[in-house]
């Protein structure tokens, strides 16, 4: 029994000295370590012995199969480990995994799709600072400390006279005060307002414009945006002017199109008025003007502005606006 335990042992580090492959390793430890094994065999038969020879035989047999048990480790941990990677063992026989590629989010996708519309029209694309002073985002925007519209914006204050910017309208301003006219810019960022449900988050992207130079109509204004909705939702998108108020425009109003979900039937995403709100617009309020430096009675302008989120959502036929933020990868991919 002994001889035998022991050209057993030999004859099994031969083998697994020989061995290259995962598969073949299996088979070794099913061929002498598994539970019909050679080697497990050999060890059931220990207790057929006369009592004097089992305790050494049995001792023997186990220094065998720890010395057998020992070996195969190390060869598994070679080959899965050492020759393949610290990952584990990679069958090479299963099907390619196809990598993802990055591509670019919704929002920044409607983002570079506004800016290429204007850009063709001769718009230039300009951007400030989120941490805005009081004075550009709200003064100097002929909105003073005690004007009403300031409740409008539900402000984010860092102190009296530093805010997180409630809108990108700032911009127009820091422009104007370097340059004169013509000016034709748009200037697309982030901004803050303490705001959160299905329709609104705390932080959310806006695209604003502004065209100053001589003779400057409303006409001009309808003329630019009309453009931009039919390139932007289709060339046979309806859309309509109506009256609103806005501090810095005068007159001001709110540009609509007819519902691309229903198709102006009604339903509940437009309040069953067939029209949907996407930007907010008007002439440059002479105010404004004296804050510049600019003579109101040589040049004349126009702003508008929209939320990016908004339009993606009509462009896309997203109901919650939250879907943008929070990285469902089920969602991202469709884009």
């Amino acid at each position: 029994m002994k001889e035998q335990l022991l050209k057993l042992e030999e004859r099994a580090l031969e083998e697994i000295a020989a061995i290259d492959d995962p598969p073949e390793l299996e088979k070794f430890r099913i061929k002498y370590l598994g539970k019909k094994g050679q080697l497990t065999s050999m060890m059931k038969s220990v207790g057929g012995l006369p009592s004097d020879e089992r305790p050494k035989i049995g001792k023997l047999a186990n220094l065998v199969k720890i010395n057998l048990s020992k070996r195969f480790q190390e060869a598994k941990e070679s080959l899965f480990s050492g020759k393949v990677g610290r990952d584990g063992f990679i069958d090479v026989t299963l099907p390619g995994r196809e990598p993802v590629f990055g591509h670019l989010h919704p929002i920044t996708l409607v983002i570079k799709e506004v800016c290429e519309i204007f850009s063709r029209m001769g718009f230039r694309v300009v951007k400030g600072p989120n941490v805005e002073l009081d004075y550009y985002n709200f003064e100097a925007l002929n909105i003073p400390k005690d004007h009403p519209a300031r409740d409008m914006q539900d402000t984010f204050y860092i102190s009296d006279n530093v805010v997180l910017r409630t809108h990108t309208s700032p911009i127009q301003v820091r422009v104007m005060e370097s340059r004169q006219p013509p000016v034709s810019i748009i200037a697309p960022g982030k901004v803050y307002r303490r705001d959160s449900d299905v329709s609104h988050t705390p932080m959310f992207h806006q695209v604003e414009g502004l065209l100053v130079d001589k003779d400057v109509s409303f006409g001009d204004l309808k003329g630019t945006l009309t453009s931009f909705v039919r390139q932007m939702f289709g060339s046979d998108t309806r859309l309509r002017f109506r009256p609103s108020f806005f501090p810095f425009t005068e007159p001001s109003a709110e540009v609509d199109i007819l519902c691309v979900l229903c198709g102006g039937k009604g339903c509940r995403t437009c309040s069953h008025t067939g029209w949907l709100e996407i930007l907010g617009s008007g002439m440059v309020d002479p105010e404004v003007y004296r804050f510049v430096d600019y003579d109101a009675d040589i040049y004349s302008g126009f702003a508008f502005g929209m939320g990016i989120e908004r339009i993606a959502m009509l462009k896309y036929g997203i109901d919650d606006i939250q879907l943008f933020f929070k990285n469902d990868m089920r969602f991202l991919r469709q884009f």
